[in-house]
């Protein structure tokens, strides 16, 4: 948990300079997120839903909701919670295609919850079971997308029905739903916006052998931001081809809804670590992938911006590039990079992590007794 409660501050190395905190620093701009809500909204005809696991801070959902967001994607009862108590006027959308048969009935009992996704029959005869086998719920079947490179986080195997299954869950769900709709993810960081016309024609194609009507059409998320290494087309670029496609499948007269998540906070965060050890181009620092660089470690591999704040003047040195190291005992706490900084980092230097707003604090574990951090709001 932070060990600090919100404060507004002055710039981010004025703050650290009069600080110099001991613990990692998890930085948001809340002002940043509302600006990219709400650009986000003007460009996609359709209704935007943010998907909250992204970044679950109370102060980024207040932010996304002043952008004009009035839909949000929840997986769990907690989050739920969180924004039910935060916003009590949005629509949430339970888009875990596996639930626990308890969070079912709780969200639509207690939290009013009456859209849900699923993508297997044993889904839908729980939602059913869970529900008394309501008449006022909105159901979306998600649909599995073939295997692809065009993403930094695959999301293929997981979930998703195949198409001749998902045909049969369209044929059962009508017969249930008040609305129904189809949604599909191409995955994160998506790099690709041919991946979403790919992916719409397949759905297209399932609604047509399905022989049923579909209310609403979810093209998921996956909506990319910039990384050193990663130049993704510009967002009207996703929406112009999304657009286009739909048209040209006859989808037009569907409900569209997106569920942008990194695009709308990544570049709203960052992280300030400090430098405990050097060891040549090995930097060991206070915070890694146990901690908010989840992204930065073996499994993604994101090469974040980075810049140094020096603990004590010091010249000004050639550039060099290190590997980090996180603070716990495991060896896969390692961030190969390679990143960037003055070849004179020394102990006691802090690092700052540039769009970090995105799947950095809410991937944090106490593993070894590393979870406390400090959290500001500029």
């Amino acid at each position: 948990m932070p060990a600090a409660k919100q404060r507004k501050c002055q710039p981010l190395h004025d703050w650290v300079s009069q600080n110099r905190p001991a613990l990692p620093v998890s930085v948001l701009w809340p002002e940043k997120v509302e600006a990219n809500a709400r650009n986000f909204a003007r460009g996609f005809k359709g209704k935007v839903m943010y998907a909250v696991k992204c970044n679950p801070d109370p102060e980024a959902i207040k932010a996304v909701y002043r952008g004009g967001v009035r839909r949000f994607d929840v997986a769990s009862l907690h989050e739920i919670a969180l924004v039910s108590d935060l916003l009590p006027d949005v629509t949430l959308y339970f888009m875990h295609p596996v639930k626990a048969p308890e969070a079912i009935r709780k969200a639509y009992s207690k939290y009013g919850v009456r859209k849900f996704v699923l993508d297997s029959e044993e889904e839908l005869l729980k939602i059913m079971r869970m529900t008394d086998c309501a008449t006022d719920l909105d159901l979306f079947v998600r649909i599995a997308l073939p295997k692809h490179d065009g993403a930094g986080v695959a999301l293929h195997g997981k979930f998703g029905a195949l198409p001749d299954e998902a045909i049969s869950l369209l044929q059962k769900a009508r017969a249930v739903s008040r609305k129904l709709g189809v949604s599909f993810h191409v995955g994160s960081q998506c790099m690709e916006p041919e991946l979403y016309a790919q992916a719409i024609r397949l759905t297209a194609d399932i609604i047509d052998r399905a022989g049923i009507k579909v209310d609403v059409l979810d093209v998921g998320g996956g909506f990319p931001s910039h990384y050193p290494d990663m130049t993704p087309p510009a967002d009207h670029v996703y929406f112009s081809t999304i657009h286009r496609a739909i048209a040209e499948c006859g989808l037009k007269g569907l409900e569209l809804i997106s569920e942008p998540g990194r695009r709308l906070v990544v570049d709203a965060g960052a992280i300030v670590a400090r430098v405990e050890g050097r060891k040549n181009d090995l930097l060991y620092l206070n915070d890694g992938v146990y901690g908010g660089l989840y992204d930065a470690g073996p499994s993604v591999r994101f090469r974040f911006p980075v810049a140094l704040l020096r603990s004590r003047l010091r010249g000004m040195k050639s550039q060099a590039v290190f590997r980090f190291a996180g603070p716990t005992c495991d060896s896969h706490d390692m961030m190969e990079g390679p990143f960037s900084l003055p070849d004179d980092v020394a102990e006691g230097d802090w690092i700052v992590f540039e769009r970090m707003g995105g799947y950095s604090d809410t991937f944090r574990t106490n593993f070894n007794g590393f979870a406390e951090y400090l959290k500001i709001y500029l």
